[in-house]
């Protein structure tokens, strides 16, 4: 049994949950700051709030040894645009100015791939060196999570022991508030997609994501950044994946991107002024496919030991919980495994 108390926000969340989890496993004590409304495991310490919350992150913070910071809101479209920079940027600079009278062992600040795409086409993938600049991030999200990462960086700078990872799109189960990577196969499994872009990105098991914050915690350097990816691929290979997994025939059409610009424009604008709803393709996701977000994950892989368990075994047990879950409406083939 250890004696160390971790203190992670948004662990209510689809990577929170299974870092929650995992750190349970190993004896450590766990404490969680979440929203009044999200569900927590009876085996932690739970402080409701938000990170927006000085008192509330005040009152978690005490007594604690190391700090996973993964609240955010992880969409890419909210009704009000202004909750992006709130929560994620402001958010981010009320947990490091508490963080900064407290005695840590290490902080580790969960960023976002996403922010490291910028607006022009690479040859090869994308590795953590690189730098962004505002003007290239294609939305208020993006935005918001740039600059709450350069909040992480001054803060390292400043002397606090911080070390940044950014997870590329994760894949497994357990997502209940359903984010844009499982929103993504639910509607392709469901039809609800007709026609895809075929777009670039690098996905990693959910499980393996919170298994690399616990390693940056563990070996990490402080005020560097470590991409947690795993399989570089189009989303024509994903979706030829979860045909052979289900059974079910996926979206054979592919549109340009044009297209699928137009469309997400009028999407985003139908919800903006009319429907208040999350669109189906929100501008920010459409922007971001423009190119393909390739990672290299390597320096990960070297220095913290990030596991690289099968992108297929994740995707398996996604739409196995998805299934159980009543959220696939059309019948799965009874042979759904090869």
């Amino acid at each position: 049994m250890s004696n160390r108390r971790s203190l992670v926000t948004g662990g209510g969340g689809f990577i929170g949950s299974h870092l929650v989890q995992q750190l349970l496993e190993r004896g450590e004590t766990v404490r969680v700051l979440e929203l009044a409304d999200v569900p927590l495991s009876s085996d932690v310490e739970v402080v409701r709030g938000s990170v927006c919350d000085a008192d509330a992150v005040k009152k978690a913070l005490k007594g604690v040894d190391r700090l996973y910071h993964l609240a955010a809101n992880p969409n890419l479209w909210t009704r009000d645009k202004n909750d992006f920079r709130r929560v994620n940027y402001e958010g981010t600079c009320t947990i490091l100015n508490e963080t900064a009278n407290h005695d840590l062992d290490v902080i580790v600040y969960t960023s976002t791939e996403s922010i490291l795409t910028g607006k022009a086409r690479h040859v090869d993938a994308i590795d953590a060196a690189i730098k962004r600049g505002i003007h290239e991030m294609p939305g208020p999200y993006c935005r918001s999570k740039f600059l709450a990462e350069q909040a992480a960086f001054k803060a390292a700078k400043d002397g606090q022991p911080i070390v940044i990872v950014a997870p590329t799109l994760p894949v497994g189960p357990g997502d209940r508030k359903i984010t844009p990577p499982t929103r993504m196969i639910l509607d392709f499994i469901n039809t609800r997609t007709p026609a895809y872009l075929d777009c670039g990105f690098n996905l990693i098991d959910v499980r393996d994501i919170a298994a690399g914050h616990i390693l940056a915690a563990e070996k990490g350097r402080y005020g560097e950044r470590y991409i947690l990816g795993n399989e570089n691929m189009t989303l024509g290979e994903l979706l030829r994946m979860i045909e052979e997994i289900t059974g079910l025939a996926m979206p054979k059409v592919r549109i340009p991107y044009w297209v699928a610009l137009t469309a997400g424009a009028v999407s985003e604008f139908l919800a903006d002024y009319v429907t208040r709803r999350q669109p189906r393709a929100p501008l920010t996701g459409v922007r971001l496919a423009r190119y393909p977000m390739h990672f290299d994950s390597d320096k990960s892989v070297k220095e913290l030991g990030l596991p690289q368990n099968t992108l297929r075994k994740a995707l398996e047990d996604e739409i196995d919980w998805l299934s159980g879950q009543g959220l696939i409406t059309r019948r799965l083939p009874i042979q759904q495994r090869i």
